[in-house]
């Protein structure tokens, strides 16, 4: 049985004795208050309409940590159809993943774009290794 370990909170940067979670006792405690404070704003019906920004006003709580809870599960989109966190990249608000439709096609046509570039470089190297390989064993003959 592991007593856990010395480290640093990632939120506060105090040092406690970690055995699960990557912040002290303290601040685990500050995001589940957090946390219920969504919770219980986002259970009025008049307030399933909000979008992330109006959440984080109403409550105090950061549009980051409120991120943390969607992508944990913690708090469903599904109810609450205004509601979604920021693409990673751009901004957009969205509802699964870490980035928008546009800003993954962008991605998958630059890493098409590097693989073609990196064939293209593999394949002149080779060709310039047997050119090499014919010059030496012509040079080889005529010596």
């Amino acid at each position: 049985m592991s007593l856990g370990k010395l480290a640093n909170c990632s939120r506060c940067d105090a040092l406690f004795v970690q055995t699960v979670r990557d912040i002290c006792p303290k601040c685990y405690q500050e995001v589940e208050q957090e946390y219920e404070k969504c919770a219980r704003f986002l259970r009025k019906r008049e307030n399933r309409g909000a979008n992330i920004h109006q959440v984080s006003e109403a409550t105090g709580v950061s549009v980051k940590q409120i991120t943390r809870f969607i992508k944990e599960g913690r708090i469903s989109v599904d109810g609450n159809p205004n509601l979604g966190y920021p693409c990673e990249i751009c901004g957009i608000l969205i509802r699964t993943g870490n980035m928008c439709d546009a800003c993954m096609k962008g991605l998958k046509h630059e890493i098409s774009q590097q693989l073609e570039v990196d064939q293209r470089l593999e394949q002149e190297a080779r060709a310039r290794q047997a050119e090499a390989a014919v010059y030496r064993r012509k040079q080889n003959r005529d010596e």
